[in-house]
């Protein structure tokens, strides 16, 4: 039900409230008069509009579905360059980083904003003009827009630092603002605050899979919720946000047999999945052209060691004795191609028309491990690591891989958790998020994390320089995009980049 209604209303959705033009400040910038005048004025209407919030982030350049593993593995050290790679990709896998970098753009992500923030603004008044529309209905479509108004901004913090906050619509010429920008403490306590009044609003369940997977449900939001508080080191919160999920009874780990990779990426909304951005036939995804051999110029690849030094082989038995999580899923060890986005089969490809994997934003096994680093750094490291082997129990992980690590080791756990979350998650746009999550804990006591990352993953030529940035705190944000800056007085570079 909900792939049919998001491509037939997103359209409309898109073009009533969003007049947005790639060289407006922040995408934010609309065309005067449409949105009061000619729209918010029934329920359907209000339900476009949140569903053209789902749309903005599958489509358009560089939209959020792309963005989102550009600035979640680029920086890493999973990734290869492919034949296909654009200079702007090299150039931060090679951390030499410039405010004009058209990966370090911020536009399709504050295009979605001011798309919620529409929904925030005018969709309240909506019950007054349509008497068919219940508040039970409206809190809901407002909870939808909050929590991916707080994810989007969660993206912006861990990936620029201080960003403009703007929680308002910009619905006419009169409301475009010149911003400045927000500390990243503000803009979390911001990010807080919706996931909350979003959580009191949200409801459990649409009635049908593909929505549940593919809408925000209160469970999407306590899964943003532990995310957030990970990141912030809050972790009572974040482990409360993960035992809501837990404890619902509704999610699990897809078996770890001969459908598991069916299930839960070929085909998606598994029992596992709790919020993917659900692609189809009608909207096809980015990845076929970006991983696939198929493709011709494909644009990125997967280290060829990471069989070796992530999940290991084997050497008696390689055959019939593997992490599941590797072979023919993180990787084709024949070619380095990134398989999970493109593969129906250890040995079929997609084909560009069927290229309709989802993208995983947080399954059941985001939430055990985040649980587990929680627990690790709440003196219960014991509870940290049952969590790492039933996650590791699923995966077939080998012996090779295994740490030991005493129960009251906060450190060694963390790194155990960092260390399987690799094996759980290569090329789902988390890696560079978990390396400086952990790397920033306590003043940057384990930034050897980074340095080690840069040491795999950058090319010789520039890897002194690397390691040198990375010395600075202020080099892993991404800079303020240069347009921007020029469009904004108000708006000041970040120190690494002036």
């Amino acid at each position: 039900m909900f792939k049919s209604i998001i491509y037939k209303t997103a359209l409309l959705a898109l073009l009533a409230v969003s007049f947005c033009s790639c060289n407006k400040y922040l995408e934010l910038r609309p065309q005067n008069g449409i949105t009061s005048d000619k729209f918010w004025q029934t329920k359907e209407q209000l339900q476009s509009a949140v569903i053209g919030c789902y749309s903005a982030l599958l489509t358009g350049s560089k939209a959020p579905a792309e963005i989102f593993f550009l600035w979640g593995e680029l920086r890493a050290d999973f990734i290869k360059p492919g034949p296909g790679i654009a200079n702007d990709e090299t150039n931060i896998i090679n951390t030499t980083i410039l405010p004009t970098n058209t990966i370090a753009n911020w536009a399709s992500i504050y295009r979605v904003i001011n798309l919620c923030n529409n929904v925030l603004q005018f969709g309240p008044d909506v019950i007054n003009k349509d008497n068919t529309l219940t508040q039970t209905q409206l809190n809901a479509y407002l909870s939808e827009a909050l929590a991916i108004r707080a994810l989007m901004y969660f993206y912006l913090v861990r990936s620029f630092g201080d960003v403009p906050l703007k929680i308002t619509a910009t619905a006419t010429d009169d409301d475009l603002a010149m911003l400045s920008k927000s500390t990243a403490k503000d803009v979390l306590a911001q990010i807080v605050a919706d996931l909350k009044q979003a959580e009191t609003y949200g409801i459990a369940s649409y009635g049908n899979t593909a929505s549940d997977k593919g809408r925000i449900t209160k469970f999407t939001i306590n899964a943003i919720q532990a995310d957030v508080y990970l990141w912030m080191d809050n972790y009572a919160d974040c482990i409360a946000a993960c035992d809501k999920i837990i404890n619902s009874g509704k999610y699990g780990l897809v078996a770890g047999d001969g459908s598991w990779f069916g299930k839960l990426f070929v085909n998606g909304n598994s029992s596992e999945g709790i919020f993917e951005l659900q692609f189809d036939n009608q909207v096809l995804n980015p990845y076929y052209t970006m991983f696939s051999p198929n493709a011709g110029k494909y644009r990125f690849a997967a280290d060829p060691l990471i069989i070796d030094n992530v999940y290991t082989i084997d050497p008696i038995d390689p055959i019939n004795n593997y992490d599941i999580r590797g072979l023919d899923v993180a990787i084709h060890a024949a070619d380095q191609t990134i398989y999970k986005f493109i593969a129906l089969s250890p040995n079929t490809l997609r084909t560009s028309d069927i290229s309709y994997a989802h993208w995983m934003v947080y399954r059941y096994a985001d939430v055990l491990l985040m649980k587990a680093e929680a627990c690790a750094n709440s003196n219960r490291g014991q509870d940290a690591l049952d969590l790492i082997n039933i996650i590791r129990t699923r995966g077939k992980a080998l012996p090779a891989t295994a740490q030991s690590p005493a129960n009251n080791d906060a450190v060694g756990i963390t790194r155990y958790v960092l260390a399987e979350r690799g094996r759980e998650f290569a090329f789902e746009g988390k890696r560079w998020y978990d390396l400086l999550r952990v790397a920033k804990r306590n003043n940057f006591a384990m930034l050897d994390v980074l340095i080690t990352a840069a040491i795999e993953s950058v090319p010789p030529l520039y890897q002194q320089s690397a390691l040198s940035k990375l010395r600075d705190p202020n080099s892993l944000y991404f800079p303020i995009p240069q347009g921007d800056i020029q469009n904004d007085p108000n708006l000041v570079q970040n120190p690494f980049y002036k």
